[in-house]
């Protein structure tokens, strides 16, 4: 039954994820996309920041299944509200299945895809071991690692605001700093990481550069298919799931290995350094692009 409910739990986040993302950009509009996908991946952070331990606070007066009874009322109240505030018609384009297949044949949609898998699993090689590389590493005590996870939690919510407001007037020219950023955040942390007080500070730098890339990559999607497209959206939420996979697994292939705690580190590096090869093939079709109109 846990993994029947696990399963349930990520088919219904999926689905939102990509339904929300399709209503959020239509009703912005494209010279919008990216801010309104910024305002809604900052909710998800600061979620995170405050509900992790607000569900664990009130997990431990109330009984671990407290804060799941809680967050199931409130999902159907959001749910009612969504749907009594929501516009019937959100300016959908043509949603049958030759139209959503039809939008695929960019090659531009599937090189946003590649990075975003990329720079999703060059941030979560290294995040989904942060807590043994701080204590084992960095020689942090336990009572650290929360407060470097917040540290984390409110630099994302710090990139993924800057990301929302930049990302549609200057999507390039902020994206590929932020995954260059990226790469070099773990660079640093491979070398110093050994130092307490450079690997917090690192970790909360890597939540702001990883996750500016996030709103403007799926704005960039949204340029791409058009507005009110579903399926290229839901290959979106997938591609930033398969990014968070493959990262994990490569980070603890790497963990495992003879590089052992530089492992992980190492491993987000190598995938941050690749994901700027679709980035630089997109920057150079866009700018080729806008020659051509000029």
């Amino acid at each position: 039954m846990p993994m029947v409910g696990r399963f349930a739990e990520a088919l219904g986040n999926g689905t939102f994820w990509a339904v929300g993302a399709v209503v959020a950009t239509a009703a912005a509009g494209p010279a919008a996309s990216t801010r309104a996908m910024g305002v809604m991946v900052g909710g998800v952070t600061l979620s995170s920041i405050v509900g992790v331990p607000l569900g664990t606070a009130a997990g431990q007066v109330a009984g671990w299944q407290g804060p799941f009874w809680a967050l199931a009322l409130l999902a159907l109240a959001a749910a009612a509200v969504i749907a009594r505030r929501l516009p019937a018609d959100t300016g959908r384009a043509d949603s049958s299945l030759r139209g959503e297949l039809g939008t695929l044949k960019h090659p531009r949609l599937w090189l946003i895809y590649l990075a975003i898998a990329l720079v999703q699993g060059g941030m979560m090689a290294f995040y989904s071991y942060v807590a043994p590389l701080l204590t084992e590493r960095a020689h942090l005590t336990s009572a650290i690692v929360p407060l470097a996870m917040l540290g984390y939690g409110l630099g994302a919510l710090v990139g993924t605001t800057f990301g929302g407001r930049r990302g549609d007037d200057r999507p390039y020219a902020t994206l590929i700093p932020a995954a260059a950023g990226t790469a070099a955040v773990l660079a640093a942390t491979t070398l110093r990481a050994p130092h307490s007080v450079i690997a917090v500070v690192l970790v909360v730098l890597l939540g702001a550069t990883g996750m500016t890339t996030n709103p403007i990559l799926v704005g960039e999607v949204v340029r791409t298919a058009g507005a009110g497209r579903a399926l290229p959206m839901a290959l979106a939420t997938s591609a930033f799931q398969v990014g968070i996979a493959v990262g994990s697994w490569f980070g603890g292939l790497a963990l495992t290995s003879a590089l052992d705690l530089k492992g992980p580190s190492l491993a987000g590096l190598a995938l941050a350094l690749i994901a700027l090869l679709p980035l630089g093939l997109l920057a150079a079709s866009q700018r080729k692009a806008a020659s051509a109109r000029s």
